[in-house]
């Protein structure tokens, strides 16, 4: 099998003979650790499909089992001679998963890969990943902007009274996210008052951004582009580094869920760091992707 080689896409010193500087070094080894991520075994590139589970049992492509959900959540029902490994252990028969929490899941193996069980927007969904998937065997990294110091800010976090919950849009159309939004970020490019609306991050105290900008769909990917934001100090000061502006996962498949910004998150500026349009897109243009709920299976 062929293996991926990310790397860092972007390099200061590419047609340079001087070596990268510390900032730039910092960047790089950070981009090639997120790319690693991405290009994991069993990671968002190994995806090779989206189904959306009814109450009617059903094959599903490959997979061994027929499944459905309902009220009790999913249940796969196991053919003589098929099994998953649930938990390390192998399981045939029926198996009942239970209800799956929003935004949660469970992971399975199976013969080829895994198989990811999930709930996104109020639906259950099954999505296998196989190492061998060509979206990720041919991976070569992603194209971003030279990281420059001119986009690391200094922001203010502005908390609500209580978090606020938001609405917002997803790459699968009919599909729709709500998340607790704990306050704002000010900040300021060349001298223009900025605010966006930041969510919780994955580590406790992190904020979590969704934008898009001027760059949107021109040299960046059209839907949304993400951020991470450290916990807010004392006086709730915080970094806001463009740099760090990364794709999520259906900026490069078809097979993903992913939120849309808000519609207060469109910066009226051009945010020239962070990652651009994946080399996968660039074949068939930067329009949003979009898949869609409706016959659920696609």
């Amino acid at each position: 099998m062929t293996r991926p080689h990310p790397h860092p896409a972007a390099d200061a010193s590419e047609g340079d003979d001087q070596q990268p500087d510390a900032f730039t070094r910092e960047w790089q080894a950070w981009h090639r650790r997120h790319e690693e991520n991405l290009a994991a075994p069993h990671g968002f590139l190994a995806v090779t499909g989206l189904y959306w589970l009814t109450d009617r049992p059903e094959r599903v492509a490959d997979l061994p089992g027929r499944w459905h959900t309902g009220a009790d959540g999913v249940v796969v029902d196991l053919a003589e001679g098929e099994e998953l490994l649930v938990d390390g252990r192998p399981v045939t028969g029926r198996h009942e998963f239970g209800p799956i929490a929003e935004r949660g899941g469970v992971t399975v193996g199976f013969d080829g890969g895994v198989l990811e069980i999930a709930r996104r927007g109020g639906y259950d969904i099954l999505r296998p990943r196989r190492p061998d998937h060509p979206l990720r065997t041919a991976f070569r990294g992603t194209p971003a902007y030279p990281p420059s110091t001119r986009w690391v800010l200094a922001g203010r976090f502005v908390p609500f009274d209580s978090p606020r919950p938001t609405t917002v849009g997803a790459a699968v159309e009919g599909l729709q996210h709500v998340y607790d939004a704990p306050g704002t970020i000010e900040f300021s490019v060349d001298g223009v008052p900025l605010r966006l609306t930041a969510f919780d991050g994955w580590t406790p105290g992190s904020l979590s951004v969704l934008f898009t900008d001027e760059t949107s769909g021109v040299t960046t990917y059209a839907a949304n582009r993400a951020l991470t934001v450290d916990p807010p100090d004392e006086q709730g000061r915080v970094v806001v580094d463009f740099n760090r502006a990364t794709n999520l996962p259906c900026a490069y498949t078809d097979f993903a869920t992913c939120p849309l910004p808000p519609p207060e998150n469109r910066l009226p500026i051009a945010v020239e760091a962070g990652e651009k349009i994946p080399y996968e897109r660039s074949a068939d243009g930067v329009s949003q992707p979009q898949r869609t709920i409706s016959g659920r299976n696609p």
